[in-house]
């Protein structure tokens, strides 16, 4: 099985379902891109993943470009912008949209606040992913 997941920065939530499926899935091939990716993961989304028991340290923003030809068994967009900016996967089998909230755009009282929100991020991702059936 061969997923992507798509967002426009891929530095937070497309990053937090990748590895989350990865987890999940270890014998899948599963890679993450943004529309307009940013240059590192989004750090607030490493840190949540890592106290959920996630390592994503080594993930890195991709453009979703770079993957047009190939051939995936799912496309996964994660925000309506991806959704609405993404190009047409022409040997993608299925394609499912779910948009959540882009955490960085939230506003934090503290560090710690950030960090909540994060976590809640991370918890509706993997809430959805234990729902889909690949």
């Amino acid at each position: 099985m061969k997923i992507i997941v798509i967002c426009t920065g891929n530095t937070c939530r497309s990053q937090i379902a990748e590895g989350l499926l990865k987890n999940k899935y270890p014998d899948f091939e599963i890679q993450s891109a943004g529309t307009h990716p940013e240059s590192v993961v989004n750090p607030y989304a490493v840190r949540a993943m890592a106290e959920e028991g996630y390592d994503i340290s080594m993930q890195y923003p991709k453009l979703v470009d770079d993957f047009i030809e190939e051939s995936f068994d799912y496309v996964l967009t994660v925000c309506n912008s991806a959704e609405e900016l993404c190009p047409v996967f022409p040997n993608a089998k299925n394609r499912i949209h779910n948009s959540f909230v882009d955490p960085s755009r939230s506003s934090y009282d503290s560090d710690e606040h950030a960090l909540t929100i994060y976590k809640q991020t991370v918890k509706e991702i993997s809430d959805w992913i234990d729902n889909l059936n690949f």
